[in-house]
């Protein structure tokens, strides 16, 4: 195709090439074949593609950014971004962009768990820690790991006209800077014992999920065309966004009599069952002390109730190392499309409270409780602080 010209895009990786790199003596004198000018402004449009996705907060806006970058810089016919899970157990997001019919590039979410022929480059490049490299039909395909002390988070796949001797160095610096960025948003979004979301990501993960539920009821409506040729009317197939808030019982108990480190072990124990439990798409949050948020969708309550209700059971059946048994108390709530958080938090710890107040090792959802009379206007609040 026309528009994948790489002649400056060549230039430009030139000067971060290794020096054993084949093919850099052919690209370096492109570099001093061309004028001053057409160098300063390529040099000026890798500058800006970093402050660009650099400047994002959120991980997913990231990770669009970086593949987005990387594919207008090096006019790719495709570029795909691979993570793994926290715990590095599965590759946890998979997004691809490619160019649509007019050049222009579009950016995609796959589904991680779906085998796909092109992705085992990049799998065996997360499993090997390499730089991988094969030829498909008329293209490259470069594959670099992106490290963090040592270990792949991920890793960035390249399809392009380009030699991999070109584009591996802005590759390699792309997932320098990915691994290096991430890993101050980790540490400021991420609780550090738990490695689950801390409180104050809960506004922006609130959002991207109500954001995802606005779009899955716009696409509906858009599918279900009037007779008239109107667009139908937005229907209940799209989830709703639910939270829950997990309270460990008789917590000061276990810190009093076995110490703060059994204490600990219980809390970061309880977040691998959180993990194993609940599913990828779902928002785990450790709130501070023996608190814990959980963000998800439904489309029913009672679905909502079971999950919620089969975590319980799960939690007070498992024995912990010392301590033994342990139990946890849930109240949930529905989240409205223009709720603010502390609004839902309110709700859900009303149903904790009511937990707590009955028995504890309970689950109770605030529109059941509320419907049933059960929560009153006298009712005290619960023991989460909301912000």
């Amino acid at each position: 195709m026309a528009e994948y010209k790489t002649v400056e895009k060549d230039s430009t990786l030139s000067h971060a090439a290794p020096a054993g790199d084949d093919g850099v003596a052919g690209v370096s004198a492109l570099v001093a074949a061309e004028p001053a000018l057409a160098g300063s402004f390529a040099h000026s449009r890798l500058l800006d593609s970093v402050a660009a996705f650099t400047h994002h907060r959120d991980i997913a806006a990231l990770d669009h950014s970086l593949a987005l970058s990387l594919a207008e810089l090096t006019s790719a016919r495709s570029v795909t971004l691979a993570k793994w899970a926290i715990d590095g157990a599965y590759v946890e997001s998979v997004v691809r962009c490619v160019p649509d019919a007019q050049g222009a590039y579009q950016l995609h979410a796959a589904d991680p768990d779906r085998a796909d022929p092109a992705l085992n480059l990049l799998h065996r490049c997360m499993h090997r820690l390499e730089v991988q490299t094969e030829r498909v039909h008329d293209l490259h395909r470069l594959v670099v790991p992106i490290l963090c002390d040592g270990r792949a988070i991920g890793a960035l796949q390249l399809d392009s006209d380009m030699p991999p001797a070109a584009s591996r160095p802005l590759a390699d610096g792309f997932a320098r800077i990915y691994a290096n960025y991430t890993a101050l948003l980790h540490e400021s979004e991420r609780d550090k014992l738990t490695g689950l979301y801390n409180r104050r990501s809960l506004e922006r993960q609130l959002q991207r999920l109500l954001h995802q539920r606005e779009q899955a009821l716009h696409q509906a409506a858009m599918a279900r065309p009037e007779p008239h040729g109107q667009p139908g009317a937005p229907t209940a197939g799209a989830a709703q966004v639910w939270l829950a808030i997990l309270d460990i019982d008789h917590f000061k108990r276990i810190n009093d009599n076995y110490g703060h480190i059994y204490g600990d072990e219980v809390i970061l124990l309880l977040a691998q069952q959180m993990r194993a439990c609940f599913r990828r798409s779902d928002v785990l949050f450790r709130f501070g002390g023996e608190e814990f948020v959980i963000l998800f969708g439904a489309t029913e309550q009672a679905t909502v109730h079971t999950v919620l209700e089969r975590f319980r059971q799960r939690i007070a059946g498992h024995v912990f190392p010392q301590v033994g048994s342990v139990t946890v108390s849930i109240g949930y709530a529905g989240v409205g499309d223009h709720d603010y958080p502390a609004s839902v938090l309110d709700r859900a710890d009303k149903a904790l409270y009511f937990a707590k107040q009955h028995g504890r090792n309970g689950t109770y959802g605030y529109e059941s409780l509320s419907a049933r009379g059960l929560l009153g206007r006298e009712m005290a609040a619960g023991s989460i602080d909301l912000f």
